[in-house]
């Protein structure tokens, strides 16, 4: 696999990546972290089960889709400590998802439209697509690891919730969604990786432009003084001036 063409890896890459990051968006906004279900012995009442999010919460009957208590700012008295830090945690992964595909379109618009051979003294400014694509598997990763754990932890803090108060927590669908958000982060970062390692075996400098080396970089680059000193006096042409007598 070559690095001068955009291959069917750096976009899936990106398309993985662009789902994942909606995957983290819903997740943050559903309200569906936790559930508390409170059970009644009077036949004449409903069960009631308590819908807690990052930032909203909702109690509902049994077999309604209203809400009876909805307490939107919930965000500013959450009272647990695994959904608090989900708080910063969440919106700090997206934004380095994100700042991961903005790179990685740079590197795949700059394989698509630059020219194959650039200008010898902007070679060392240009942006390097390889280069981006690094850059952004590393950013893939760290977003991976910041919503990967506190979402993990979710569930622990779930059974230490059960084993302190009474079995009535279980965990919701947004623990599944940031997870799988998480694995598919982790999968573009891995295609990057691969993609990166392919050009990698190409006679290039890290972090200089993968170009192929065309005889115009090259062919007019000054000799050295010592090979010019070895050039015989028959290989010199010298004018000869003649006065007229």
């Amino acid at each position: 696999m070559g690095c001068r063409e955009v291959h069917a890896a750096t976009v899936l890459a990106f398309l993985s990546g662009t789902a994942s990051v909606a995957g983290l968006l819903a997740a943050v906004l559903l309200p569906n972290w936790r559930q508390m279900r409170l059970y009644t012995f009077n036949k004449n009442e409903r069960n009631v089960t308590v819908y807690t999010g990052l930032w909203i919460k909702c109690a509902r009957f049994d077999g309604s889709r209203d809400c009876v208590i909805y307490d939107p700012q919930w965000y500013t008295a959450v009272d647990q400590l695994d959904l608090r830090v989900l708080q910063f945690a969440l919106p700090l992964s997206m934004f380095t998802a994100v700042s991961a595909l903005f790179l990685c379109l740079i590197g795949m618009c700059n394989t698509a439209f630059v020219s194959s051979v650039p200008n010898v003294k902007l070679a060392k400014c240009l942006v390097n697509s390889a280069g981006c694509h690094l850059v952004a598997g590393l950013l893939f990763l760290l977003a991976c690891a910041i919503c990967l754990t506190p979402s993990i932890w979710v569930i622990f803090y779930n059974n230490y919730l059960n084993r302190k108060y009474e079995p009535v927590f279980s965990f919701d669908i947004s623990v599944f969604i940031a997870i799988a958000s998480a694995g598919g982060l982790f999968f573009t970062s891995v295609m990057l990786f691969l993609w990166y390692c392919a050009c990698k075996s190409l006679p290039s400098p890290f972090w200089q432009p993968l170009y192929p080396h065309a005889p115009s970089m090259h062919s007019y680059a000054s000799q050295p003084y010592s090979a010019r000193s070895r050039l015989s006096a028959m290989d010199i042409d010298i004018p000869v001036v003649t006065h007229a007598s």
